[in-house]
């Protein structure tokens, strides 16, 4: 049974009963991308007046900050769109982290065996989209719990990552045309940044301009009601895999362009903080709830904090704390917007 539509009093405040900025307010709270938008916006502004303030002690203002926060984001960020997709559609992918590593090292080693360039990035992209697949069609056909199987693939591909690499880091020059095509600069502007935009936008576009994205957030939502409505479930879940093993391939591809080399401990630990910038960024881990705008903010807001912690020399360690800090706070406050009537 459809809901009733909300009567003309539910959906708008009588007129006088809060201001138009409050009233404007409760709405972008109300977005799932509201909250974090409001708390980047207000770290923002407090960094630059600390930058301004203390223009010798935090230095966050500095061309070679900037650049270095635009050249670390897309790391996470790309792999962060992909995931947050994911979960809108109610999975989860744990093994991205070892894709990302594992994309870059097939990558590499095509290209140190003679390959041409273009051939060898085609085989470091599809190698996470057949890897995405492969969990989508165990998930789905098997039945078993994403994160399950997942997490099985994440340790298999670690050990064949240390097996085929010898645990030795490889290098990777592809030339100065590709490294400027994928980790150039524009001034301060990063190519790589770029890259995330692009997208950060296709995203936006699949998941708000396109049929698709509304079956993405159907089959997340209530996968029986999506089912009664004609949507294929499992064949949309499935290209929610494939798109989490391709951003995360991607991801590998830049960031080893970036660095010039491949490690196999690359990539260990982004499967979590990529989890955590869609939690902060307003994803629901329920499924069928959150905005790809959100989960670009929460992964600016991760590097954000590990920036003001190297400007201020605290340990690096204290990244996690933060990290974990921001879970609990953000899907508190998610869960109590969504009771909220």
């Amino acid at each position: 049974m459809l809901p009733k539509e909300p009567t003309l009093a539910n959906r708008h405040p009588p007129i006088g009963s809060k201001s138009f900025a409050g009233l404007k307010l409760d709405l972008l709270r109300r977005h799932p991308a509201g909250n974090i938008l409001i708390i980047c916006a207000l770290l923002e502004i407090a960094c630059i007046l600390g930058s301004i303030v203390y223009p010798d002690q935090f230095r966050y203002l500095s061309p070679l900050n900037i650049q270095s926060v635009l050249r670390a984001v897309p790391q996470l960020g790309i792999i962060a769109i992909g995931i947050g997709i994911l979960m809108i559609a109610g999975e989860y992918d744990l093994s991205v982290g070892a894709t990302f590593t594992l994309s870059a090292l097939t990558m590499t080693n095509s290209f140190a065996a003679g390959m041409p360039l273009p051939v060898a990035v085609a085989i470091g992209l599809m190698t996470g989209i057949v890897i995405g697949a492969i969990n989508g069609l165990i998930t789905l056909r098997a039945r078993i719990p994403s994160f399950i199987a997942t997490l099985g693939m994440m340790m298999l591909l670690r050990g064949f990552i240390l097996f085929s690499s010898g645990t030795q880091t490889r290098p990777f020059h592809p030339g100065p045309a590709f490294e400027n095509l994928m980790t150039g600069s524009i001034g301060l502007i990063q190519v790589s940044f770029l890259w995330l935009l692009l997208v950060a936008f296709a995203g936006y576009l699949l998941m708000d301009r396109h049929r698709l994205g509304n079956h993405l957030y159907a089959v997340g939502g209530n996968r029986d009601a999506a089912t009664a409505i004609g949507v294929n479930v499992p064949r949309v879940k499935l290209f929610a895999f494939i798109i989490a093993g391709g951003a995360a391939a991607l991801s590998g591809i830049i960031s080893t362009v970036r660095v010039s080399s491949v490690s196999p401990i690359q990539g260990q630990g982004l499967e979590l903080q990529a989890i955590a910038a869609c939690v902060i960024g307003g994803v629901s881990l329920y499924g069928g709830k959150g905005s790809l705008i959100g989960v670009f903010l929460g992964a600016v807001l991760l590097y954000t904090v590990q920036d003001i912690l190297l400007l201020l020399r605290a340990p690096g360690f204290y990244l996690d704390s933060f990290i974990g800090a921001f879970i609990l706070a953000a899907a508190t406050m998610n869960r109590v917007i969504q009771k909220e009537p």
